[in-house]
């Protein structure tokens, strides 16, 4: 018997579920609904779907698997669509957000009864965005919520998701979706504010005569990267996870000021515990390993203005000891 997925958002993430999904289920029939058909139409020429829907409610009658994947407010307004849509019985429905309070509490009221609802969310993105960045092994090794409250239905249907997505190759964590906000609020979201702020109070220094932006391309740059992200998503998590955002900003400022009583009294001693403390705990951080910032790796060669140079570096950068 055929089984059927729907993908309700052509994005990097939903296109690479997709992907996902049929590297383990090579039989099953991908069903893509977007509000931008240019995407349904690109995800149709690249094979990652094999169907797509102009209305969200015209795929979940045969989906055995519905996928959510947009931004969290989008996610609620889609699941308030379900309530009213025909859905196949025993038919799980995920997404993928970055918060999952709000979302379990729309799935509650609109869908219970109806289906499972199991939230979800991969730690794992991209600095590029769309359908045409998706790619199967996006994933890999990267770990992923599984969000639920306890109870046999949902144990044997959050299993049932994790076999849909075991072609994801990503580490499976079970939370609730109350210490889900608090992780991804510590470890995520308050620090793209922190970014940003940072980024916010270099804007409004005096120039004192000189580049303020050239000179912040070095390091100031790198530690500001995540400022780059879109405002329109980050508009949406601030809001969906404001009370663990604002604990966040007591402490913070707690920290600061420590730091700042510290500087104050130019105690040396307390200041160099501070730093080796920091490095101490950051150095044990896993190498080579997705976590819920996505990495960025810059590659630069310096290439001799010479003849024939740059034709000579694809052959360098092959080389096996520098791969």
């Amino acid at each position: 018997m055929q089984t059927n997925v729907l993908i309700a958002g052509l994005g990097l993430i939903g296109g690479s579920i997709a992907g996902a999904v049929r590297i383990a289920h090579p039989d099953v029939h991908i069903i893509g609904f977007d509000t931008n058909q240019l995407a349904c139409e690109e995800a149709l020429q690249r094979g990652i779907i094999d169907e797509a829907v102009r209305r969200l409610e015209d795929g979940t009658g045969k989906a055995d698997l519905i996928v959510l994947a947009a931004p969290v407010d989008a996610i609620k307004k889609m699941i308030e669509q379900l309530a009213g849509a025909p859905l196949k019985p025993g038919a799980i429905v995920t997404d993928v957000g970055s918060t999952k309070r709000g979302i379990m509490k729309a799935a509650a009221r609109y869908l219970d009864g109806r289906c499972c609802f199991i939230g979800g969310h991969p730690m794992a993105g991209s600095h590029k965005s769309g359908v045409s960045a998706a790619r199967p092994y996006l994933f890999e090794n990267a770990y992923y919520f599984i969000v639920t409250e306890e109870s046999s239905e949902k144990e044997a249907a959050a299993r049932r998701l994790q076999d849909w997505l075991k072609g994801t190759n990503a580490k499976f964590l079970r939370v609730t979706p109350e210490a889900h906000d608090a992780i991804v609020g510590v470890i995520s979201h308050f620090p793209h504010l922190v970014a940003a702020a940072l980024v916010h109070h270099l804007k409004d220094q005096p120039d004192n005569q000189v580049n303020l932006r050239a000179l912040a391309a070095g390091g100031f740059r790198d530690i500001t990267r995540i400022a780059s992200s879109d405002p329109v998503m980050w508009q949406d998590i601030v809001s969906n996870n404001r009370d663990v955002l604002l604990t966040l900003f007591d402490e913070w400022s707690d920290e600061m000021a420590k730091m700042k009583a510290m500087i104050e009294a130019d105690d040396k001693a307390k200041i160099k515990r501070f730093f080796a403390e920091a490095k101490h705990y950051r150095d044990g951080f896993p190498q080579k390993q997705k976590g819920a910032i996505p990495s960025y790796y810059d590659l630069y060669v310096d290439v001799p203005d010479e003849p024939d140079s740059i034709s000579t570096e694809p052959a360098i950068l092959a080389m096996p000891e520098l791969t």
